[in-house]
């Protein structure tokens, strides 16, 4: 059986990207009992990251006394800021071949057939969009010997409706998967990255105080913790002079780690609040930053043309609701893809570059396809390119809550290479930013 042992637990990630190269790296085996025929089977775990996504746990179970198998995944990262909504339309069989992390705490729907699986009713699953449909069918099967002696024409309408459920993986028409996590946890794949997925529509919702307490950050008496006054001496213009830190846990190693906290005013801009964390013993480093104010009352779209290589020197403010666009490559990034940052155009290109290339595991293995891993790599290499300042795009900012900046370096002049654009926000981006006036508070098909 593998340990895990405290030099690994210390030293280095336990949670290590999918990999083919990676056989030093199997998972743990434990053995346990089996569910089905109550003999000993095996259990195995493995700790991984997914990319665009974060780390999670696979654990698969199997019995060589009956054959019996069970495969589940656990998230092994904190829960988010804010749930997120995917909603898929499915048009082609190769669409039921996406990979899916579906969280225990999400809700799956399909609206064309009225079918819902409610959270917490299923263990959390690393499968594919067919995967999902035959196990929500295995799960309505199960009980069908005992219905059809108990209760013949309920066991019929569920057989019938069984039936158009399988149907589904016909794709004789087009049907929509919604998959919505409270707890920011679960995944769709776009495997059209780094291009946009047109037929994937990605959103953020705020918890209701419902969800916070089945996830349990709130306890039933915790309703009046939202009134509690704010602690005395917490001046602004005191913080604006200071770095707070507090402790943590490092996001890759788990180690304890320390995070700081500071107020830095941007010239010609805002405030913001920039959060960085250190660890000791993995060395790993990242920064975080969020908007030091209020949702502005329009949306901002920042187009910058880039002429220079100098050009990646340029300040960059990415807050977290901001989505990146290059529209020479046909790509765009997603505000939930990369978060808050402050940092440099070359800082911004590389961690995109990083993302969709350099961590994307399925270019790896079994997982990857020739055509896939060309276009990826043609795309880490036009990267390359515009970091060189050897070609010329434009690198589009368009954050719906106004919060973004891109360095004007002919301040207070205006930048002729730089365009800001105002624009009235949809009904669906406020519905993103928690501006809507809704009744839970949480994400709602508004049709």
């Amino acid at each position: 059986m593998s340990v895990i042992s405290e030099e690994k637990v210390r030293g280095e990630n336990l949670f290590k990207e999918i990999s083919a190269d990676g056989e030093d790296w199997l998972p743990t085996e434990i053995e346990s009992m089996c569910m089905n025929c109550h003999l000993n089977g095996m259990t195995r775990l493995l700790l991984t990251k997914i990319p665009f996504f974060r780390e999670i746990i696979v654990s698969s179970f199997s019995c060589d006394n009956c054959s019996w198998s069970n495969t589940e995944i656990q998230s092994a990262g904190r829960i988010q800021d804010q749930g997120i909504c995917y909603t898929l339309k499915v048009k082609t069989k190769q669409d039921l071949d996406r990979e899916v992390v579906k969280a225990d705490s999400a809700t799956t729907r399909i609206p064309e057939l009225d079918f819902e699986i409610p959270p917490f009713t299923q263990k959390g699953a690393l499968s594919t969009i067919e995967g999902l449909l035959d196990r929500a069918a295995a799960g309505l099967e199960q009980d069908q010997p005992v219905r059809r002696v108990t209760n013949p024409e309920v066991a019929e309408q569920i057989a019938e409706f069984i039936q158009k459920l399988m149907k589904l993986k016909e794709i004789e028409s087009e049907f929509t998967l919604v998959i919505e996590d409270p707890s920011g946890n679960s995944f769709v794949e776009n495997p059209f990255a780094p291009q946009k997925d047109e037929a994937l529509t990605v959103s953020m919702f705020n918890r209701t105080i419902q969800q916070d307490m089945q996830l349990g950050l709130r306890a039933e008496d915790d309703f009046d913790d939202d009134e509690e006054e704010e602690p005395a001496g917490n001046d602004i213009e005191t913080m604006k002079n200071e770095v707070l830190a507090f402790k943590t846990n490092c996001p890759e190693c788990n180690a304890p780690a320390s995070t700081n906290m500071k107020i830095v005013e941007i010239p010609h801009f805002k405030e913001v609040i920039i959060m960085a964390t250190n660890c000791d013993s993995c060395g790993h480093r990242t920064n975080e930053v969020k908007s030091g104010g209020a949702t502005e009352e329009m949306g901002t779209r920042i187009t910058l043309r880039i002429t220079d290589s100098s050009d990646m020197s340029r300040d960059v403010l990415k807050s977290d609701t901001c989505f990146v666009n290059i529209p020479e490559l046909e790509f765009e990034l997603g505000m939930a893809a990369v978060g808050g940052k402050f940092t440099t155009l070359e800082g911004l290109l590389t961690d995109i570059k990083n993302l969709i290339v350099s961590k994307n595991p399925f270019i790896c293995g079994d997982s990857s396809t020739s055509d896939r891993l060309q276009k990826l790599k043609a795309f880490g290499e036009k990267i390359d390119q515009i970091i060189a300042g050897e070609m010329t795009v434009h690198i589009v900012l368009d954050d719906p809550a106004g919060n973004s900046y891109m360095q004007n370096v002919y301040a207070p002049d205006p930048d002729p290479e730089i365009t800001t654009e105002k624009y009235t926000r949809t009904f669906e981006q406020n519905d993103d930013l928690g501006l809507n006036d809704m009744k839970t508070g949480s994400y709602q098909d508004d049709k």
